[in-house]
């Protein structure tokens, strides 16, 4: 409160605001921890993934234990920030983030923040956010680099019309490390975003991309207003937001930057835990059972089950090998 272009009226604002944090690792750990101790008024955070010793040198929410134990990031982190600050309000969701769940996630939100590590996700949000008029605060790193820019409908240029110039196959941590500088400095950068946002200091919002590389001590800016298209699925004259639909029958895809095939079935096959467990002892393979999850291997692959019959198949990028083992496993 003491800074003056916050001050009590916009701290009474950040107490009363709702934002929904998408993706919860490198930058989903300090955006949150950066909120809580803001005094948000309320966090929705949502994540799909689970606590691995991987994580550790970025992800400053989380312990050893934490990887020990198979936490999964959102029970973790909510865990962490509730020892924070006590009457906090943080709503998390540990599932594959889609269409429908996101506008369910972002229905009264005043603010989406991009924590995620891939561009379909990204497009998911963008679609989400005009589609509601919400504002979303988009960062990304990988190496000693970042990228920060406040995506604001009806203001700027959405992140579909810059497609065109971004690169087709972007590096992630997962295939080029990252360090935890660059990290730091593209949730700070966001997180201040949020906050000039959430206190009514709009006219002091960033108007140009920034990319940085913090390792090679560059920094350039580059505008973005004439890349918007009238023609645009997202932001144009007639929006469809192609991203919000969601896709009939079971699912598969490769987990960016990861050796990880996700597949989620069709909502009319329930798979839980307890067929991971049914499925582990039939073919003689050894399983850990966690309150989130049962674990198994099956032809040297790690498998994840979750209670919503979503699977993870680690150490493997083909999907026809994906379906092969799904269907092996469960018919």
């Amino acid at each position: 409160m003491l800074f003056k272009p916050i001050g009590e009226t916009g701290q009474e604002r950040i107490g009363t605001a709702h934002v929904v944090i998408i993706g919860c690792g490198a930058l989903g750990s300090p955006i949150a921890e950066m909120l809580i101790r803001a005094g948000i008024g309320k966090l929705t955070i949502a994540d799909r993934d689970y606590v691995e010793r991987s994580n550790l040198q970025r992800q400053q929410l989380f312990t050893e234990q934490d990887a020990d134990e198979g936490m999964p990031k959102v029970v973790a982190a909510e865990r962490r920030l509730k020892d924070i600050r006590r009457d906090s309000d943080i709503r998390v969701v540990l599932d594959h983030v889609d269409g429908p769940l996101l506008e369910e996630l972002v229905a009264d939100a005043d603010l989406i923040m991009d924590a995620t590590d891939n561009f379909e996700t990204r497009l998911l949000i963008n679609d989400a956010a005009w589609k509601k008029g919400i504002p979303w605060i988009h960062g990304a790193c990988v190496g000693s680099s970042g990228t920060v820019f406040p995506f604001i409908p009806g203001k700027t240029a959405c992140f579909r019309c810059l497609l065109p110039v971004l690169p087709s196959v972007n590096e992630t941590c997962d295939t080029a490390g990252i360090i935890a500088p660059a990290v730091q400095l593209v949730a700070a950068r966001q997180t201040a975003e949020a906050l000039k946002w959430l206190t009514g200091n709009e006219e002091v919002m960033m108007t140009k991309l920034l990319h940085f590389d913090t390792w090679n001590n560059t920094q350039v800016e580059a505008g973005i207003s004439r890349l918007r298209r009238p023609t645009c699925e997202t932001c144009g004259e007639m929006p469809t937001y192609p991203s919000l639909h969601k896709p009939e029958g079971t699912n598969y895809a490769v987990l960016c930057g990861r050796e990880t095939v996700q597949i989620i079935p069709d909502t009319s096959r329930a798979l839980t835990m307890d067929d991971g467990e049914v499925v582990a002892k039939r073919i003689g393979s050894d399983y850990k059972r966690t309150p989130f999850f049962t674990e198994f291997h099956v032809e040297g692959y790690r498998c994840v089950l979750f209670q919503n019959g979503r699977l993870l198949i680690h150490g493997l990028r083909n999907l026809n090998k994906g379906r092969q083992i799904y269907h092996q496993l469960f018919g």
